[in-house]
Formats: structure tokens, sequence, C-alpha cells
């Protein structure tokens, strides 16, 4: 059976029109009827192009201001019709309804309409009933009939029509039908998304997503869904993994908190900080960062919270790193950054984070708010007679910045707005603490007078008489176990300063 069909006749109605003239033509050039209402029977009239008003099919007008155009028998009909039914074929003749073989609608702009901080009432007059109505009609019967959702497949429709002479395949029909079910399905999300206040409900539909080369092994499939052009300006390099993105990510969340502080550089390895530094200038704080871990520097990802100078750059390019990321770059700098050819080089811009975080779980979705909580000295309480320091303060400070975005259990040493090193996700706090002992002593860090940050509180005295053991005179930590006392007696018998936040930071 052929199912190749040639379009004869079209309805069109449309809010945008950039690109619709030349199809309207190239539909005229082929002897097509065009059907249309409104502001596009205005705009193809101007063309000097024939259009029959839907008004004339229907016998009706337009009415209730607009709201009602199309919803008619004749219009959907001529859409629905099934023509290889015998009954359909006769109810079209019995009811003299046209044969509609193309629709093309681009939707009122609800979503634009909501994000300029319209009213109410103007929001709900841009939730479209007749073209939403229509892409659904037409795209249920792709068999005999094409659609066109919106100004995006413009492009797509001229091609086709040109090139096969106003002829589609039922392959070319039902491609156009699946994303005009994209269409209809994403505007809904959005509405829905606009009306509910019912946290146990949950919709999603992003519609810009991409292949990646792969997912976190070769053997997997790999996409990302988000506008990664707002985010970041790409300067150079080769396209994002899977694990890039995870990795700057990352990145973005630990600088972020660092947002207002002096230059501060952060070098991250599979999602954690491996080196972190805030000093005077980048170039030093870049220097003090690499010192933290030049190990686990090797392949990482950098992000600085200020702009990358000649002479930060310069020093970059003697590591092999993945990506660079930074608000902004001198253009010696970018220069220097491009000699490796692979190299990422991101600006990164000022675009608010989802306030909701979503990963799957078991045969569902795990949500929840963003941890928008950096802990602060206002809420500091001081649970020792030995009080920090004004600097033992700032470090510590410091350290739960870090503790925040590192994966638990986590324990981070840091000493002089410096990440000495860090024990990350460990099983028990212990291992974690541990696990941060040593990588100071492998790399030559001594850790006297250093401070100490935990992410969740401790449940034993044996982390705070380990860090006691190993140098550390200042602790930070939430708090909350029955046990705290125990915790607190130690402190006060060894002269540490121990702080809580009453905030955890599991990041698991």
């Amino acid at each position: 059976m052929n199912t190749t069909k040639t379009i004869k006749s079209a309805l069109i109605s449309v809010f945008s029109k950039d690109g619709l003239e030349p199809i309207v033509r190239k539909l005229h050039e082929q002897n097509v009827t065009i059907y249309s209402t409104g502001g596009t029977e205005d705009f193809i009239k101007n063309l000097d192009i024939p259009v029959v008003p839907v008004e004339d099919v229907t016998s009706y007008p337009s009415i209730l201001g607009g709201r009602v155009k199309t919803l008619h028998p004749k219009i959907f009909g001529g859409i629905l019709n099934r023509q290889d039914h015998e009954g359909d074929v006769q109810q079209m003749q019995e009811f003299n309804i046209p044969q509609i073989d193309l629709v093309i609608v681009d939707l009122y702009p609800f979503e634009k309409t909501v994000a300029s901080g319209a009213s109410e009432a103007d929001i709900i007059e841009k939730i479209d009933i007749g073209g939403i109505s229509l892409i659904r009609a037409a795209a249920k019967n792709f068999k005999d009939t094409v659609i066109v959702a919106s100004v995006d497949q413009y492009a797509t429709l001229l091609d086709l029509i040109t090139n096969q002479n106003g002829a589609t395949t039922l392959e070319d029909r039902k491609l156009l039908a699946t994303k005009a079910f994209h269409v209809s399905s994403h505007y809904d999300t959005a509405i829905f998304n606009y009306f509910n206040t019912e946290e146990t409900y949950y919709k999603e539909s992003i519609a810009n997503g991409q292949t990646l080369r792969y997912g976190e092994n070769p053997h997997q499939k790999g996409f990302f869904f988000g506008d990664f052009e707002a985010m970041f300006t790409k300067l150079h390099g080769k396209e994002l993994s899977y694990n890039n993105l995870l990795d700057v990510d990352a990145a973005v969340n630990l600088i972020n908190e660092f947002k207002n502080d002096g230059p501060t550089f952060a070098i991250l390895k599979h999602n954690n900080a491996c080196g972190l530094a805030t000093r005077k200038t980048i170039l030093e704080a870049y220097n003090a960062a690499l010192a933290c871990d030049p190990t686990s520097a090797f392949g990482g990802v950098l992000i600085s919270n200020t702009k990358i100078d000649l002479a930060t750059a310069q020093e970059i390019n003697k590591l092999f790193c993945e990506v660079v990321i930074a608000p902004s770059y001198d253009e010696e700098a970018i220069s220097i950054l491009e000699e490796k050819k692979n190299r990422i080089i991101l600006v990164q811009n000022e675009v608010a984070l989802p306030e909701k975080q979503v990963r799957t779980c078991l045969n569902g979705l795990l949500i929840q708010d963003r941890n928008n909580s950096t802990d602060t000295k206002e809420q500091l309480k001081t649970v020792t007679i030995t009080e920090p320091t004004a600097q033992e303060i700032e470090d510590l400070l410091f350290a739960s910045k870090i503790c925040k975005n590192t994966k638990s259990n986590t324990i981070v040493f840091a000493k002089n707005g410096t990440l000495i090193s860090s024990g990350t996700g460990q099983t028990s706090r212990v291992d974690a603490l541990m696990q941060a002992v040593e990588k100071a002593k492998t790399f030559g860090f001594s850790l006297e007078g250093a401070s100490m940050a935990s992410d969740a509180f401790f449940p034993f005295p044996d982390c705070v008489e380990l860090a006691k053991k190993a140098g550390i005179t200042a602790v930070i930590q939430p708090g909350g176990s029955i046990k705290d006392q125990l915790s607190i007696d130690y402190c006060n018998e060894n002269k540490v300063a121990m702080v809580f936040t009453g905030t955890r930071h599991f990041k698991h």
C-alpha cells in the first residue's frame, strides 16, 4: 500500500510568523488550499496569497474574544477523518467537511509570559486551547495528516515540501507527530507547574537534550537535558563528556560557596575537591590549591571565582587538566590555555541553579530541596571552654564550605584559607579522619594548629581524640548526638575549641 500522501490543503493558525512566509509561498506554488484565522489569516492576505477564513467553513464567527475559533466539528473532522475508512468518507461527504492534509500551529508563549512576570490574568490568557487541540488531533491522525507544532519545525517542513514536491511519507508524518506530542506534553507540563502547589506531584519536561559520546563508561549511552549554553560560554576544547559534566556541576556548586570571598581557586577530581585555597591574588590561590594534592590534580577540573589572568594561565598550562572554568579571562590567558587542543575552557555565566535536586532511585525518583544552607559566623555556638580564635573561625567556616560539597562521610582539614586534606566517601567518620591525616602526611603538611570540619555529628569522642593527636586545635560540627557531651568533655580536657552549627551537611 502506498503511504505517501501529497498535501492539497492546509490549516495554518500560529502565534509566531517568523519563517512562515516561504512556507506559505511554497504551498501556494503547489496549489494547496490554505485555511486560516485571525492574525495568521491577515498575514497570509498581506502576502497576496488566497486564504479561506475558517468562518467560511464553519459558518460560525470567532467568539469570546478569540478564545473559540477553530473548535468546530468541520475543522476537527477535516483533520481526524480516516481516509481509508468507508464510514468516515461517507460522513465527510454528508456533512460537507473539507479534507485538511496539513496543520501548522505555533502555540501562545505561555512559558515566556510566566518568565516575564506578567499578571495572572495575562498568563491565563496565554494558555492555548484551540492550538493544543489541533496539535493533538493532527498528531493522532498522522497516518493521513501532517502536523507542524512549533516555529522550530518550520524549516523542516519547508525542506520537506520543497524537496518532495509537497509529498510526505508515513515515516515523515510519524516523526512530526512525535515532535508534536513532545510540544503538547511540554506545554501542559509548564502549565501544570505554574499551578502546582502540591509537593507530592512532580512533572518535568526539558526540551533541549543532547547526546553525549557515552555515559559514565563507554558501554553506557549518555544524554544531557538542560541549557548548557545559558550557564557557560565555551571558548575552546573537545565536547564535554558525561563525567566532565558531573565534575563541572560539582565545581560550580563548590565555588558558589566562595562567590563573595577573596580570590579562590578549586581543583576537583571525581566530584570532590582535591585542592582549594583563598589568597590575595588568583595566582597565589591556584598555586596553593595545586600544592594540596598535585597527584589528584592531574586530569582534574579547575575553577576560579574571579578572572584568570596571564600569569595564572601560564601556571595552569603546565598541568594536564580536562576543564578550566572562570567568570572571565584575560585575552592573553585564553591564548595560553588554548595551546592544549582538547582542554575545555568555559566562561561561567550568572544563572540560577534549580531549587530542586532530582535523582533516580529504585523504580522512581528522589527529589529534595537544594542545600542552600551555608554555615555562618552568626550561627556558630561555642560548646567548649576554649573558644576559637578569629583565624580559627575563618578556617572553620572555610572547611565547612568544602565539607558540605564533599561526599559523606567526610572530614576536612584547613588552615589559613587552604584545604590541607580531606577524607571522602568513607563508611565511617573515623576512617574519613584517618584518611585525611594520612593524606596530609603524604604531601608533607603539618596539621598543627589546623581546623577540622565534619559533615555530621560525632557519636563517640574517638574522632576528636584522633584529631587532637594529629595537631587539630578547632573543630566545627553540627552537633546533635546523644553523646555530644563525651566529645565536649574531651575537647575541654585537651584545650580544643569546638563549635556546633546545628546543620548537618550529608552529601550522598
